[in-house]
């Protein structure tokens, strides 16, 4: 296939993804599958592929690659959006591919006194985040992407917008966190104002609302809680924006804490949110409360932690300690 018309393919998955609302990230990742899909196949075009093919590419991915099942999914899905919403064929239905398997595994999880050894070596902003991830139960991202007008100190709680699975929800905001983050917001308000007097910044706003709603972009409640300290091109609009604050700052800072404060196990910011569901029931809340408050669709999903909950080898007492 002339490398012109893959172009063109990748557009159109492009113009698809973006008028399907996805994020930037799924963009990304969909056409970086779709491209190693298409190599993989001789750069011969999809529409020319079948349901053989796809489940050649899916079962190399898991036996010669050797990925996690996630990774696997990731293919799958990137896959199918191509032969449904952009191609408008059924080709990937019923897909028999050999299965990368998921391992069973429990999440890593602090104990309370481990959670505030690792926040007290953080520092500044980092350590502010922290302390969203562990006492709300924040996802890194949905920390980041925090706005101004998502936070509501009165009430003492976070309403996250567009979540996993582009989902809202009401998640609680500890006391101890309303002064840090008064603080904070009049640091972003000079930031905000500085920005609007010499170049009159505009923030990225999620889907179309830049159209429906143009002054939102430059109103005080859409910025973000955590902006970034430089200001970048969108890679969508090309417009200089102050975007939100990087992740990796924050993981990088979240493992170097771990290991000054002497925590053995692997810990990423994700670890804070699991240890918050746990604290959570290990304190007697119910379990649908810690589902709704962590924002899972399935309370199977926030059932894990009821094995985390249990001592060694099943809460059964060992005869030596008898």
């Amino acid at each position: 296939m002339p490398s012109n018309q893959r172009r063109k393919l990748l557009d159109q998955v492009r113009d698809v993804v973006r008028m399907k609302h996805y994020s930037i990230r799924t963009e990304e990742s969909y056409i970086q599958w779709i491209r190693r899909f298409i190599v993989f196949h001789g750069k011969r075009h999809p529409a020319e592929l079948g349901r053989a093919e796809i489940e050649a590419f899916l079962s190399y991915l898991a036996t010669t690659q050797q990925v996690s099942a996630s990774t696997q999914n990731q293919a799958l899905s990137a896959i199918v959006f191509l032969y449904r919403e952009v191609l408008h064929l059924d080709t990937a239905n019923e897909i028999d591919a050999i299965r990368a398997k998921r391992p069973q595994r429990l999440p890593t999880v602090l104990t309370h006194a481990e959670a505030l050894v690792v926040l007290s070596h953080l520092r500044g902003t980092y350590q502010l985040m922290g302390k969203l991830l562990y006492g709300s139960g924040l996802r890194l991202l949905e920390c980041l992407r925090l706005r101004v007008k998502d936070l509501d100190l009165e009430r003492r709680q976070i309403l996250v917008r567009d979540g996993k699975g582009q989902k809202d929800r009401v998640t609680l905001l500890p006391d101890s966190l309303v002064l840090p983050l008064h603080a904070q917001m009049a640091h972003v308000r000079a930031i905000f104002e500085k920005d609007q007097a010499e170049r009159s910044l505009a923030v990225s706003l999620p889907f179309a609302l830049a159209r429906k709603y143009p002054n939102a972009a430059r109103a005080w409640g859409w910025q973000f809680i955590f902006p970034a300290e430089r200001v970048s091109r969108d890679p969508r609009s090309g417009e200089l924006r102050r975007h939100h604050a990087h992740e990796t700052g924050l993981q990088r800072a979240v493992r170097e804490a771990a290991r000054r404060g002497g925590i053995a196990r692997p810990v990423t910011c994700h670890t804070f949110r699991h240890s918050f569901a746990t604290r959570l029931l290990e304190n007697g809340y119910d379990i649908r409360t810690v589902q709704e408050l962590l924002g899972h669709k399935d309370v199977r999903t926030t059932m894990i932690y009821t094995h985390v909950l249990r001592r060694g080898g099943l809460a059964v007492r060992s005869p030596l300690d008898e």
